[in-house]
């Protein structure tokens, strides 16, 4: 069983693990006072968890129930908030994901030394990384199921790391190899975007390591909505392609069919979408390179992680070769 949080390490484009560091501290005294603002049974032990580059995690147990208590580490209190509002919409929608605890004055959200402070829920299961046609079917359904409800209104409407932001490389890297590596995509994306494609609410950042397997296989949690926006849901299915598809250096297709069985078993793509999944996995795999990128070697400069970005920019220059109507043919051959 795993805790329903990342490793404490990310792979480097080596394949080299790195640790992941951790912010926030808390001593048994501390730990008390700040889950004494919450209503629950009394705590049997915690432990800090390995793992999010955002924020502190602690595992937290009492007799009968385990719980996630999470120190958001670069979140402002309003943004923490919506996050957890978003959980609670989620909860009220009956998508199976964390469940927010809420604290004994009703607020879903704490503030611990100035920093926002939620409890969840604890989901049993396993994080894989191979993926099984069945469990890639499982996935594909939850995406599915999260596009069709409404997205609230304090969702954006941009990404963190879209297209809107790629011109900020040029801050640091104005003329490099990459900065002509994000124009290029830029320039292939623009007639795609140019469409008129359904928009929803969307994870925007499914990874194989952002879904919990129940011990029976028969069920999939989507966790960490932290980038969720309102946005093409199309970007969402190339993320999830690049993020639970890739064997290696390539996009393995056949994982990619089972992952649409699923998803176009509750709801169908238009034609403009299938035509555009090719366009929207490459721009879903350049905007986490360029968040890796930009982190790594502007925002928080890290020699050993500096290329980081490489193990992903692989991936999209595989689906850039890839034939037009790769994805179109996977879809009419089901």
């Amino acid at each position: 069983m795993t805790t329903a949080m990342k490793e404490g390490f990310i792979e480097n484009s080596n394949g080299n693990k790195i640790h992941m560091e951790q912010y926030t501290r808390l001593n048994e005294q501390e730990m008390a006072t700040v889950l004494q603002q919450f209503d629950i049974a009394p705590v049997t032990s915690f432990k800090l968890l390995d793992g999010g580059y955002e924020n502190t995690n602690y595992l937290v147990k009492s007799e009968s129930k385990k719980y996630i208590l999470c120190i958001c580490e670069q979140k402002s209190e309003q943004e923490a908030e919506e996050l957890a509002h978003l959980l609670n919409y989620l909860e009220a929608k009956k998508f199976n994901t964390s469940k927010i605890i809420p604290a004994t004055n009703g607020e879903l959200t704490i503030i611990w030394k100035e920093k926002p402070v939620m409890l969840r829920s604890f989901i049993e299961g396993e994080v894989i990384k191979d993926l099984s046609p069945h469990l890639l079917n499982l996935i594909g359904k939850e995406v599915a199921k999260l596009h069709q409800i409404k997205a609230p209104e304090y969702l954006p409407k941009q990404l963190n790391f879209g297209i809107e932001q790629f011109a900020n490389v040029k801050k640091y890297a104005a003329n490099s190899e990459f900065d002509g590596w994000l124009e290029k995509v830029m320039k292939y994306m623009s007639p795609y975007l140019a469409l008129d494609l359904p928009q929803s609410l969307i994870h925007s950042d499914v990874f194989w390591d952002n879904v919990i397997i129940s011990e029976d296989e028969s069920n999939a949690s989507i966790m960490d909505f932290e980038d969720s926006t309102n946005y093409y849901r199309v970007f969402d299915l190339g993320m999830s392609i690049i993020g639970t598809c890739a064997d290696g250096v390539i996009i393995n297709l056949e994982k990619v069919k089972h992952f649409l069985n699923g998803y176009q078993s509750q709801t169908q793509l238009t034609s403009d979408e299938i035509n555009s999944l090719k366009a929207f996995t490459i721009y879903a795999g350049a905007s986490m390179t360029y968040w890796r990128h930009q982190n790594f070697n502007y925002v928080k400069p890290d020699p050993k992680m500096s290329a980081h970005y490489l193990g992903l920019k692989v991936l999209v220059d595989y689906v850039f070769e890839l034939d037009d109507d790769c994805f179109v043919k996977l879809m009419k051959n089901n």
